[in-house]
C-alpha cells in the first residue's frame, strides 16, 4: 500500500559545492544522486573543500554562496562559475584565487573522497519551509538557505517536519525513481549565511535548534535510479 505525500515542486543541483545552484525542470538521479550534483568543489592545497564551516574535510571560505554554478552543456561537461552579478567567469581558478584572496585554491572534480556532507539526496517539504518562515517573521526565507535537491509540495494542513515520518521508508517518485529515506540533516551556521538576495540572519538556525534539535529535511539514498520531473508524484511505501 502506498501513500501520496506530495508532488515535486522544485529540483536543485549544485554543480560546484557550496556555491548557489541551478533550478531544473527535470534531471536524472543515479546512485550518486542528481547527475552532476556537487561533482566539483573548490579545493585548497591541503585537499580541504571550500565550505561554510571548518572540519577535517572542509575549510570555511566566506563568499562562496554569493557565487553560482551551472552546467551550460549538461552534467557531462565542466560547470560554469558565475560571479555575484550572474556573469560567467572565463577562468574559474584565477577568479577564485582573486575573489577568495588565496593563491592555493582551484576547482577540483570529485575523486575517491565524496563531496557530499552526508547522503546524496536531500528532500524538503513546503510544510517545513512555511514553518521556518512563520518562525522568523521579517527574515527572507526560501529553500536556497537549506540547499535541498528536491522540494516537495505537500497538501494543505500537512504538519511541519513531516519528513521525520518518512525516515526508514522508501518512496517512489514518478514512474521509476525510488529512494530510501535514512535520516535528517543536522544544520549548521551555513543556513544563516547571506547569499545573493538573502541577508545574513542568526534567527534561522536558532529557531530550528530550539524547535527541532537543528534537524531539517530528509536525507536519502537511491534504491532505483531514474528521472525526476517537476510535478512528479511522491508516494511513500
Amino acid at each position: 500500500m502506498t501513500e501520496l505525500i506530495g508532488t515535486i515542486e522544485a529540483i536543485w543541483r549544485y554543480p560546484i559545492k557550496s556555491t548557489g545552484g541551478e533550478r531544473l525542470q527535470h534531471a536524472h538521479v543515479g546512485t550518486r544522486g542528481l547527475a552532476g550534483d556537487r561533482l566539483f568543489a573548490v579545493r585548497d592545497a591541503e585537499g580541504r573543500l571550500g565550505s561554510g564551516k571548518n572540519t577535517r574535510r572542509f575549510r570555511r571560505m566566506p563568499g562562496l554562496l554569493h557565487l553560482r554554478s551551472r552546467y551550460p552543456d549538461g552534467p557531462a561537461g565542466r560547470p560554469e562559475l558565475l560571479d555575484p552579478h550572474g556573469a560567467a567567469v572565463p577562468d574559474p581558478d584565477a577568479y577564485l584565487r582573486h575573489y577568495l584572496g588565496r593563491d592555493d585554491v582551484g576547482l577540483a572534480r570529485e575523486e575517491t573522497v565524496s563531496h557530499f556532507d552526508q547522503l546524496p539526496l536531500s528532500v524538503l517539504t513546503t510544510a517545513t519551509l512555511d514553518w521556518v518562515r512563520a518562525a522568523v517573521p521579517g527574515v527572507p526565507v526560501d529553500e536556497r538557505r537549506f540547499r535541498p535537491n528536491l522540494v516537495v509540495r505537500t497538501p494543505p494542513g500537512t504538519r511541519p517536519f513531516t519528513e521525520d515520518d518518512w525516515l526508514g521508508h522508501t518512496a517512489r517518485i514518478g514512474d521509476t525513481l525510488r529512494v530510501q529515506f535514512i535520516r535528517s540533516s543536522e544544520r549548521c551556521a551555513m543556513t544563516n549565511e547571506a547569499q545573493q538576495d538573502l541577508p545574513h540572519s542568526p534567527l534561522i538556525l536558532r529557531a530550528i535548534a530550539q524547535s527541532h534539535d537543528t534537524r531539517l529535511d530528509a536525507l536519502a539514498t537511491v534504491a532505483t535510479p531514474g528521472p525526476v520531473n517537476t510535478g512528479d508524484a511522491l508516494h511513500l511505501t
